[in-house]
């Protein structure tokens, strides 16, 4: 047996520190070797997030990815459903929520958001012999909505809190496959998805009814955990995205228009 070294045990001890603090995880939560953060999302939101061959992918995905590359990071997008994301992001569980999620004051008191990345505003669906035209034709009607989302919060805010006609979905594809079924006389949700439902089902005879008297315009921002370090990061990465014409490439790809980026601009301030 050879007689062991007093140095280089002390060396080889050293090395072993060094390389297990590199394996261990940097201040976001994320691995300091190749800085993925975990990515909650509720893919049943096209076009925005959706799942296809067991992807998920979207117009939030695409921009997700960009916003991550600029600032120094890759990402790992997982469908949890809505309320895990939620909750994963508030405990800390997962670094980063995307899901068409509206910035107001009652979820800036539990998250930090990023800057504004898409103005929304919502829309109404209803079949096509409907005789609705506005919001407040939808009273005494049963409106389907996906529970806790803005199209909840709005027509909450029209027909009362504990209204028993405000049915409230899992998902905004439950509410329209209760429209569908004549559970619900008609579904209250983002416009873009609404638009997106109506030209993927030529054959559901359903149509979109704008209000913006009732309905007023909200932002989606990028959902962090309170106090989170990546949100100036993510800030200064989405501002970069706008100027450098990424952010116009993303949004014609999945709307097919140019968008409005002053008016995203605006609602920075």
């Amino acid at each position: 047996m050879k007689k062991w070294n007093g140095k280089l045990a002390l060396a080889l001890l050293v090395s072993c520190i060094l390389i297990l603090s590199a394996c261990g995880k940097s201040s976001n939560g994320t691995s300091s070797g190749d800085k993925t953060l975990s990515v909650g999302t509720e893919a049943t939101f096209a076009p925005f997030e959706f799942m296809k061959k067991g992807k998920v992918e979207g117009f939030d995905v695409d921009l997700l990815n960009a916003v991550a590359k600029e600032a120094g990071y890759k990402v790992d997008i997982k469908n949890t459903g809505w309320d895990a994301m939620l909750a994963g992001v508030k405990d800390e569980s997962i670094d980063v929520g995307m899901a068409g999620v509206t910035i107001n004051d009652k979820r800036k008191k539990s998250y930090d958001f990023s800057l504004p990345y898409f103005e929304s505003i919502n829309m109404i669906v209803v079949g096509k012999d409907s005789t609705v035209t506005n919001a407040k034709d939808l009273e005494g009607k049963k409106i389907g909505v996906q529970n806790g989302t803005t199209g909840q919060i709005s027509s909450e805010k029209l027909f009362g809190e504990n209204n028993k006609n405000i049915l409230k979905y899992e998902t905004s594809a439950m509410a329209f496959m209760a429209l569908e079924n004549g559970d619900v006389d008609a579904v209250v949700t983002d416009n873009a998805v609404a638009n997106e439902y109506v030209k993927k089902n030529p054959g559901k005879k359903v149509k979109t009814i704008d209000d913006k008297t009732n309905f007023s315009s909200e932002y989606y921002g990028i959902l962090l955990p309170k106090g989170s370090e990546l949100k100036s990061k993510f800030d200064k990465a989405l501002n970069k995205v706008l100027d450098n014409g990424t952010y116009t490439e993303i949004y014609k790809k999945w709307f097919g228009v140019e968008p409005d980026i002053d008016t995203l601009k605006s609602a920075e301030k």
